[in-house]
């Protein structure tokens, strides 16, 4: 292992934990745009977790140490999964251990943390909101491991890296099977990401939240770290989407030659995505609760179509 690659892997690790918030910042003011409001701008996010980590935090009498620590695990499991992603190399130090199957169980190692978190104070909200969220990550890791699949059977391996090392590679073709895979994940980070048309970020209505009802109780710090969390699971989740569906511009570990076009395509490409997602909330409507397993299960079975493409296409 040369100090070049750790080095690349050290920028890589740095630079996804400072770029999240800045990319829910784009995404925000897009939809303010796009809803013709001027919006706060794309530094509102750095901003508000500069204010919550100044405050001092209030606990719940009766919460516990996993209350307390759940904030910690997500922000660390987030950060960790946003790492593992080659957003600007292949070929890293960490690149072994960053197996689909692996970034499925940190995203669920995540959620149930939280989940008992928001049930531990005792409170309605919270055991609601932690109810919904495991109804939606039940639906959406199916999902999200049959994409996984579709493309590992394209590469004949589940290590990411080796995916999008033989995408990237190969000549460029329009894979049917990656078509409905790509829709299916499109869902699914939807779902998994608390936005529109599965949950509305921006509401605090009882009858809708679903991550909000979550995290009521917390503040200051642990509010902080939990909304760093989810700026990094977005980042993750377009990390993922580029290097599944569109690899291209990704360097070589240790080529610092190819560095500023890897930073270059990656902005690029998580500019169009922020805008993207921010179009599809602005047109869509949020879904009423018992319409999210239709919703979900509708990203199941184009996941499975997209497998069973490949199967009997080999496209």
């Amino acid at each position: 292992m040369n100090l070049s690659a750790i080095l690349y892997q050290l920028l890589q690790d740095t630079l996804v934990v400072l770029a999240a918030p800045l990319l829910l910042g784009w995404v925000n003011q897009c939809r303010a745009w796009l809803q013709n409001r001027s919006g706060a701008g794309v530094l509102q996010p750095y901003r508000v977790l500069v204010k919550l980590f100044r405050k001092d935090a209030v606990l719940a009498h009766n919460a516990s140490y996993l209350f307390r620590f759940a904030p910690y695990l997500r922000f660390a499991c987030m950060w960790l999964a946003a790492a593992l992603v080659p957003v600007l190399a292949t070929d890293l130090p960490l690149s072994p251990a960053v197996d689909v199957i692996a970034l499925v169980g940190i995203f669920a190692l995540a959620r149930v943390f939280i989940s008992l978190a928001a049930m531990d104070v005792g409170t309605a909200f919270g055991s609601l909101g932690a109810r919904r969220e495991m109804l939606v990550g039940f639906l959406a890791e199916p999902a999200l491991l049959m994409v996984f699949f579709t493309a590992s059977t394209i590469s004949q391996s589940t290590s990411l890296i080796t995916i999008v090392e033989t995408l990237a590679h190969k000549q460029f073709l329009l894979y049917p099977s990656l078509a409905f895979a790509a829709v299916a994940f499109v869902m699914v980070l939807l779902a998994e990401n608390a936005r529109i048309p599965v949950d509305n970020p921006s509401t605090h209505l009882e009858l809708t939240m679903i991550h909000e009802a979550m995290i009521l109780e917390y503040s200051a710090r642990h509010l902080a770290l939990i909304e760093w969390g989810g700026a990094l699971k977005l980042l993750a989740y377009f990390s993922i989407g580029i290097a599944l569906f569109i690899p291209w511009g990704i360097a070589e570990g240790g080529d610092w030659g190819g560095l500023p076009l890897a930073v270059a395509a990656l902005l690029a490409k998580l500019a169009a995505c922020g805008f993207g997602l921010a179009l599809l909330e602005t047109i869509s409507a949020k879904l009423r609760l018992f319409r999210v397993p239709e919703f979900m299960g509708t990203a199941f079975l184009l996941a499975v179509l997209g497998m069973l493409t490949h199967f009997l296409l080999g496209s």
